[in-house]
């Protein structure tokens, strides 16, 4: 069998390098902007407050850590043109987004125009800064054409949704397409110096998570509180990861990318879990029982509720064998890690910051799986 050479954490690469961060107030961004410092980049973010409270952004003190703040929506093209071309940054990563299914069915035109004109307009806004940079867009496993099936779904499969978030996430990816083709073809880096790549990461959790109807933070609150968890699918099946591993996949892409001007790292890459570690709802449920060292939790199927995917998967091999990027923890470390961070803040300390910066710790010296 052919090897494949597995890259370690991003380290001395983006060292001193300009990262332009958009969302860096929400759980992944805020997660992100910790492990740029801490990799010694100089971390700019652009989004709006907290989408929780509490937030992790504000539990670990991430403004702190920041080169430059700047409140603004992804929409104001003219305001963030504006301070991306001041940032003078070497990489971009879009993270700004409506993330969640249900508030999707809620607010269906603010999603669409929040995830997918928001991404026009950071696109726009790269153009119009006329400088090389390494572009990033962060969309969902969500954003492919769902049809149950059993096996991963691969970068070049449709995109689609059938629901409005779903169907956002796939419309973002094909904006993606459509400026690379347009205006940033990787053939002709010559003219215009932008490498542009979207990323598509399974279902994350972590410490500082608190959003409305996500399933980590419902047990939380549902534990915390000693009352039993209603699950309302308790046996879909999604990709769950700790978020550390796709930003490691972000940052391992972002890294290559300034040090290559090979075409082949400008598309579409899958960031997921192990095959085997893609499991139930009941069974993400029953970990977290063991990891809190208690807990119940109910089935509260509604046939009623709106329509969510029963099975999601994702094929990772590009990014295994091209990328040399693999998942560092199982389900089971994710979620003892993340119930420990729950627990610790719970408890009153120690700082928030430094329990992301241990986890953060352990994962570069974790073994790929």
């Amino acid at each position: 069998m052919e090897s494949v050479v597995v890259s370690p954490p991003p380290g001395e690469s983006l060292r001193g390098r300009t990262v332009f961060l958009t969302g860096h107030t929400g759980f992944k961004g805020s997660w992100l902007a910790i492990w740029l410092r801490r990799l010694k980049a100089r971390v700019v973010g652009y989004s709006l407050d907290p989408p929780t409270q509490p937030s992790n952004f504000i539990a670990s003190a991430v403004r702190d850590t920041l080169a430059a703040h700047h409140h603004g929506d992804v929409r104001d093209t003219p305001r963030l043109s504006a301070v991306l071309k001041a940032a003078e940054a070497d990489i971009v990563i879009h993270m700004a987004a409506q993330s969640l299914v249900r508030v999707g069915f809620a607010s269906p035109l603010e999603t669409f125009d929040v995830n997918v004109m928001g991404t026009a307009s950071l696109l726009e806004a790269v153009r119009r800064a006329g400088r090389p940079m390494v572009v990033l867009v962060v969309t969902s496993d969500k954003c492919y054409e769902n049809r149950e099936q059993l096996w991963g779904y691969r970068e070049m499969d449709p995109m689609g949704g059938n629901d409005p978030y779903s169907a956002s996430k796939g419309a973002a990816e094909l904006i993606v397409a459509a400026y690379r083709r347009s205006f940033f073809d990787p053939r002709r880096l010559g003219g215009h110096g932008v490498k542009l790549a979207s990323v598509r990461a399974g279902n994350v959790i972590g410490g500082g998570d608190w959003a409305k109807d996500r399933i980590v933070p419902d047990i939380v609150r549902a534990f915390t509180a000693n009352v039993a968890l209603g699950v309302r699918n308790p046996q879909a099946v999604r990709p769950w990861q700790h978020v550390l591993e796709p930003l490691c996949g972000y940052l391992t892409l972002a890294a290559r990318m300034l040090q290559s001007d090979d075409p082949c790292w400008c598309g579409a890459w899958n960031f997921g879990p192990a095959r085997d570690e893609c499991v139930p709802v009941r069974r993400l449920v029953e970990e977290f029982c063991k990891a809190w060292g208690g807990g119940q939790w109910k089935d509260q199927s509604d046939p009623q509720a709106a329509p969510e995917a029963t099975v999601l998967r994702l094929n990772t091999e590009k990014a295994f064998w091209e990328l040399g990027w693999r998942p560092r923890w199982t389900l089971a470390e994710a979620v003892r890690r993340t119930a420990a961070w729950h627990r610790r803040f719970a408890a009153g300390g120690p700082p928030m910051l430094q329990s992301c910066l241990d986890d953060i710790a352990a994962y570069e010296q974790a073994l790929p799986q």
